[in-house]
């Protein structure tokens, strides 16, 4: 038996069940990329203001390229699914009914995507896709022109494939049809997130027209946004766990996080939005020091770990916490190299380091390491490398963030410490196993993945004291391993 409208009635009774009458949701937003984060986040807060506030604000969900299952899935059971909270063993589980509507643009037809994204009574259309989804260059702060996506983009303007390509085309439609703009908002782990997603926008809008990128730059708002919670990628252990929830009831679309969440907002929008203050997010003028606090401090904790401790076996982020050496490591990285390149006021950053720590510890939530270390070209920047310009700039020590770097280097090189392959997976894979293939494993290997402009820049690339560290942390780990690494790198450390 599945989730849907008949079987609500039949879920345990502390199961959470929209109190709210759904036919009087009204489709505002378009969400582009209807994965795990945006369900078990963005999701949850415009249920619990339909739930608690009477919002009439609902969802249209779409799929550009991949999940066709995960529409389908919705399609099938009245576009309700679960969201359970994994705190240790004490679980607690909502079904969110903000839904209206589910599309893949392969099954559907890139025609309705734009159909639904032109109509009048949509007011933001909203991102979670990954950085790679936004074929963005971080070196030219531009939109991708080699990205094969983009080229058909540029080629088949009315028929796109990419979330640049979707968003120009509706709002080309929209002025058309002298409908007004709506807000673009990124909801993806980047720094500035909102002006990423104006560039890469305006960038593919001035190919096609002049005057479509004016009115696209008059008329819409990219809003910035932090968001935060911790939703790891569901197993078949997650998915039986969920159904126990829900008494038996099937759920292929449930997914599971921790407790905590957060959302900071830039209040930049063009056409309205929902009262997201009263389920708890914040609306500011500036979101960038949140962002970078949220970007080094726990994802960059979070890759630290990741490398390393899949490389020493750790498949697991809490059983990295069990791990008293790989704790003061990720203590030492955040409070003393990456809090003092923050700019963000008011926080106690201590509290915040020690929060992350036991949000780390929670045995319930199972977040894979390999997941985490996937994509590290994309998220490397704003992470770690950042920071380490900071430090090079400031003459301050950054050894847990070269030591960081250099187990990159170590996983995608394919072999962890008892000698099992590694499933890399990069947008930049094929250049990485060439690089690795072709080098060998000492300072060359290094070197060869220094030469990742895209990711190292041509500053980091020649700087003569980040290329040494980087070097003697990955002779390091290659000669003793990863836990013994950290273990004599904690060693030094209060």
């Amino acid at each position: 038996m599945r989730l849907s409208n008949q079987t609500l009635s039949q879920l345990p009774q502390q199961v959470v069940v929209p109190n709210y009458d759904r036919n009087k949701l009204k489709t505002k937003i378009v969400h582009l990329g209807f994965g795990a984060f945006h369900r078990a986040h963005q999701a949850v807060y415009a249920d619990i203001l339909a739930s608690e506030q009477g919002s009439d604000w609902g969802y249209s969900e779409v799929n550009l390229i991949g999940g066709e299952k995960q529409i389908e899935d919705l399609k099938q059971q009245d576009y309700l699914f679960s969201v359970c909270e994994m705190s240790y063993d004490d679980w607690s589980t909502r079904v969110v009914g903000v839904v209206k509507q589910a599309l893949h643009a392969d099954v559907d037809g890139i025609s309705k995507v734009l159909e639904v994204m032109t109509r009048p009574e949509i007011a933001i259309v909203s991102i979670t896709v990954t950085e790679k989804g936004y074929c963005y260059l971080p070196t030219t702060a531009s939109i991708d022109t080699h990205n094969e996506l983009i080229k058909y983009d540029i080629a088949n303007p009315t028929k796109p494939k990419t979330v640049p390509g979707v968003i120009v085309e509706a709002l080309r439609l929209r002025q058309e049809k002298g409908l007004p703009a709506f807000t673009v908002m990124s909801c993806d782990n980047m720094p500035e997130n909102g002006h990423v997603t104006r560039n890469v926008v305006l960038a593919l809008a001035k190919m096609r027209d002049a005057k479509l990128a004016q009115w696209i730059e008059e008329n819409v708002s990219f809003p910035s946004t932090m968001v935060d919670r911790i939703v790891p990628a569901a197993t078949s252990q997650t998915m039986e766990k969920i159904q126990q929830q829900l008494g038996g009831i099937d759920d292929p679309a449930g997914i599971a996080g921790e407790p905590f969440k957060q959302w900071v907002i830039e209040d930049n929008f063009v056409a309205g939005r929902p009262q997201w203050q009263k389920a708890g997010a914040e609306l500011v003028n500036d979101v960038l020091p949140y962002e970078e606090m949220k970007l080094r401090m726990l994802n960059g904790s979070h890759s630290f770990l990741a490398y390393l401790g899949y490389l020493g076996g750790y498949r697991h982020i809490d059983e990295c916490m069990q791990d008293a050496n790989y704790v003061k490591a990720a203590r030492h990285l955040m409070l003393q190299e990456q809090a003092p390149t923050l700019k963000v006021k008011g926080v106690d950053l201590q509290a915040y380091a020690d929060s992350l720590l036991d949000r780390y510890r929670n045995t319930g939530l199972k977040h894979r390491t390999w997941q985490i270390a996937m994509d590290g070209t994309l998220k490397l920047p704003q992470r770690m490398l950042d920071s380490i310009r900071y430090h090079l700039a400031h003459n301050t020590a950054f050894d847990c963030l070269a030591l960081g770097v250099a187990a990159w280097m170590r996983y995608v090189s394919g072999i962890d410490d008892a000698g099992h392959l590694i499933e890399v997976c990069d947008p930049s894979v094929d250049k990485i196993k060439a690089l690795v293939a072709n080098s060998a494993d000492n300072q060359e290997r290094v070197k060869a993945l220094l030469s990742l402009t895209h990711v190292f820049g041509e500053d980091l690339t020649n700087n003569s004291k980040f290329i040494e560290q980087v070097t003697d942390a990955y002779i390091s780990l290659r000669n003793i391993g990863a836990k013994q690494t950290v273990e004599k790198l904690a060693q030094n450390f209060s």
